[in-house]
């Protein structure tokens, strides 16, 4: 049986890394917070949370409320499936002693310190400086340095915008408009022309700014606070890939396994 691998948040990114790792034969084991807020939630695990299993390119994600249960994970391991556990503390660190634990949560912070084993910590993006608060960093924007490892330092900073697509960038994101309940109007895959409404919150209405496919939007009934990204607008109009794990999320995929593969007192206990 291969060696345990922690992914800390099942957003679209750290399923691109999970996916990466499952394909390569290791176990990988996902916590999540108890009400995650994926936009694109098409290719996320942590959809698995409210809908307590999900399908990402043919590999499930099953939810486990109990991280503590070691039984349930190996049970979801033994089917060949990703365990999603509802641990936002992260307590399954101490009872599945992972071989390394992956900070996929994307919350460009520097993490918070907890109790673990593993023999490396490894951190996407922002708030992560290799050889202080992580082993080593991902780079996770888009250019010549995405998906490279670092030993010492951190990545580029954020820079708060999406990638450019089209020629389209900052109008790619749709913000909530207030602070309140949010409702969805439309669906992930549905192709919306500028100016339709898409969702509310709190009674105002979202609307998209230019024609494209919604490949993400958050979950109808979810309360969130203004500003926050609700959802994905994608020009290239193309509903087929809301349901594909993007390029970005699988080259950092191959940054992780790099960097696994990079130490040799982890990459002898991988596959043993």
């Amino acid at each position: 049986m291969s060696a345990t691998i922690l992914v800390r948040g099942g957003g679209d990114l750290a399923s691109g890394i999970v996916l990466r790792l499952h394909k390569a034969g290791l176990n990988v084991v996902i916590t999540e917070l108890p009400q995650p807020l994926a936009v694109r939630r098409s290719v996320a695990f942590c959809e698995a949370v409210y809908e307590g299993q999900v399908t990402i390119e043919k590999l499930g994600g099953v939810r486990i409320a109990d991280p503590t249960d070691t039984f349930s994970i190996l049970n979801v391991f033994a089917r060949q499936a990703v365990p999603v556990l509802i641990d936002p503390d992260c307590r399954a660190a101490i009872s599945l002693h992972p071989l390394a634990i992956i900070d996929a949560r994307m919350t460009k912070l520097p993490p918070e310190p907890f109790r673990h084993s593993a023999l490396l910590y490894i951190g996407l993006g922002p708030g992560f400086i290799a050889g202080d608060n992580c082993h080593a960093v991902i780079e996770t924007s888009r250019g010549h340095t995405l998906g490279r490892v670092y030993w010492q330092g951190e990545t580029l900073a954020d820079t708060g915008l999406p990638d450019t697509v089209q020629g389209q960038r900052a109008e790619r994101v749709l913000r909530s408009p207030a602070s309140g309940e949010f409702t969805a109007l439309a669906e992930i895959r549905d192709q919306v022309e500028a100016g339709q409404v898409v969702a509310k919150v709190a009674g105002q209405e979202v609307t998209v700014p230019f024609k494209g496919v919604l490949r993400g939007l958050i979950r109808s009934g979810l309360v969130v606070k203004k500003g926050l990204k609700i959802g994905d607008l994608d020009p290239r109009n193309d509903p087929e890939v809301c349901s594909l794990v993007s390029d970005k999320a699988l080259a950092v995929g191959g940054g992780v396994l790099e960097a696994l593969l990079s130490r040799p007192e982890v990459r002898r206990s991988l596959w043993t």
